[in-house]
């Protein structure tokens, strides 16, 4: 405060006491959390989240999403090295989020239908209302069959290359039902994006839509084809298609549905057919994902196909799928960075995760559910603006799979007794999708340990949210320092949480 001549007659002490009542005025700034500072002639505020709550979800004891504390943040305190900090910086920040989600299979519709009422109710709440179950906003749907069907089918008569045949009969017994229903429970609203495993088989080298082969020259234009009838057919149904990946995994020969493409073929494809098709019948606002498969080819492909214009012009994004770790174990979660890096006008988008191999035996063991922790936490810091779980739904046998190719999911439904399984997946998960929104936007949040890590998000009412994961065996002390506020917590072995901080 400045005093001017008025002033200048005053006691001493009436200098002393202005002094002192300037500091209280202060204090009483700093208690409405928060700062100004002066940019340009402007007056930029930054509000300080002060206090909140802490959701968390534990191996080996009740906690599920539970609240276990409230937050309340005190003056910063320099952390040791000894000690575990997160250290969040709502100033800096990146990519928006599309949002989270999973996939409606096949096998998940069929397993619905075998629920009853009660728990079908149960099921579309848990996984699409945002106030009661974790708010998914996202969603994956399959082009004809997958290894999650119960056969082999197409929309088309064997060697109808003119698609006159083209029908989604098969689609209303199961899918298309469980889809509209999946939409309604979101509010109308599911971002959704479709993915074929392979073409019909006599467009494919091999004549089989199983283990490999490739789509014949020939077909490259009734394929291009294919993807607009079903989109027209699915729209026709009252469900929205936002975009389409180009092919699952284009370089698994696979005993179940596959097709392969090198780079090139797969861009060539695109630039040349897919996009112009999309374009040509009023499609072109339809977002195209190139890639769908590993992250350990991810840059490889991406620089193929990114790198030309003309294929690059149709691109939305690049999707990608965790089980490259098949080989030593380890995640390559730089690889997203590297395509983010290089190629930062163009969408990152994780679009198939899921626990290979299923036991029941085994359905509690906390590698499962760390696995999603870990590839969310690292994808999302890595760029990743939307992240698709793979089956919503699966029976107790970890299918229906037409080749056995049995997994785990988030829940599961046994279709001998009507009960629902919510797994330690399904809550760490919903640690994101129910506080992480469509348009929020990822922030720096940076951890000083390896065991405990972290990502950060805001919302355009500058709430706040942090997750933190913590990967070791023992509960663990850390504090969280934001905008130069410290607040200290603590949280249990094989946990994670989710800091909701508003000012």
């Amino acid at each position: 405060m400045q005093l001017t001549h008025r002033y200048s007659g005053f006691h001493k002490r009436g200098v002393l006491f202005l002094l002192f009542l300037a500091g209280i005025l202060y204090s009483c700034e700093e208690k409405k959390s928060e700062i100004r500072v002066e940019e340009s002639k402007t007056e930029k505020i930054i509000y300080l989240p002060m206090e909140g709550f802490v959701y968390t979800t534990a191996h080996n004891t009740d906690l599920k999403l539970s609240i276990t504390d409230s937050i309340s943040f005190g003056p910063f305190k320099q952390p040791l090295e000894t000690e575990i900090d997160v250290l969040v910086d709502p100033e800096k920040q990146f990519q928006e989020v599309l949002g989270i989600g999973a996939a409606l299979t096949d096998a998940a519709a069929e397993t619905f239908f075998k629920l009853s009422e009660e728990n079908q109710k149960r099921f579309m709440e848990a996984y699409y209302s945002v106030e009661n179950g974790i708010g998914y906003s996202l969603g994956r749907t399959i082009i004809h069959s997958c290894d999650f069907s119960s056969g082999s089918y197409t929309y088309v008569e064997e060697g109808d290359a003119e698609l006159k045949t083209f029908n989604i009969d098969h689609d209303r017994q199961f899918r298309l039902p469980f889809t509209k229903m999946a939409l309604e429970a979101a509010g109308g609203e599911l971002t959704m994006y479709a993915s074929p495993w392979s073409p019909p088989a006599f467009m494919k080298t091999n004549n089989n839509m199983l283990k490999g082969g490739k789509l014949k020259p020939e077909f490259f234009q009734p394929w291009a084809n294919y993807y607009v009838k079903f989109i027209e057919a699915y729209e026709a149904e009252g469900v929205p298609i936002w975009g389409l990946t180009i092919q699952n995994e284009p370089m698994a020969v696979q005993r179940w549905e596959s097709c392969i493409y090198t780079a090139e073929e797969e861009r060539d494809f695109l630039k040349n057919y897919l996009g112009p098709t999309l374009e040509g019948s009023g499609m072109g606002d339809r977002k195209i994902i190139v890639w769908d498969h590993n992250r350990d080819l991810l840059f490889q492909r991406a620089s193929v196909i990114l790198n030309d214009p003309e294929a690059a012009k149709y691109v939305w994004g690049t999707g990608f799928h965790w089980y490259e770790d098949w080989k030593d174990g380890i995640p390559m979660f730089q690889n997203v960075k590297n395509v983010n890096d290089v190629f930062p006008d163009k969408n990152l988008i994780f679009t198939e995760g899921c626990n290979e191999g299923y036991d029941i035996e085994k359905i509690d063991e906390v590698r499962l559910a760390e696995r999603y922790g870990r590839s969310m936490i690292n994808d999302f810091n890595n760029g990743v603006v939307a992240w698709t779980d793979w089956n919503i739904l699966l029976d107790e046998t970890g299918g229906p799979n037409h080749v056995g190719n049995l997994c785990f999911a988030p829940v599961h439904g046994n279709t001998k007794n009507g009960e629902l399984t919510f797994t330690n997946s399904y809550y760490y998960l919903g640690h994101f999708s129910k506080f992480v929104r469509p348009g929020d936007k990822r922030i720096s949040s940076v951890s000083s340990s390896n065991t405990i890590i972290s990502t950060g998000f805001i919302n355009d009412k500058d709430q706040v949210v942090v997750v933190v994961m913590n990967q070791g065996e023992k509960s663990l002390k850390y504090s969280i320092t934001i905008n130069s506020r410290t607040a200290n917590l603590s949280i249990p072995a094989h946990g994670i949480q989710t800091i909701v901080l508003s000012d």
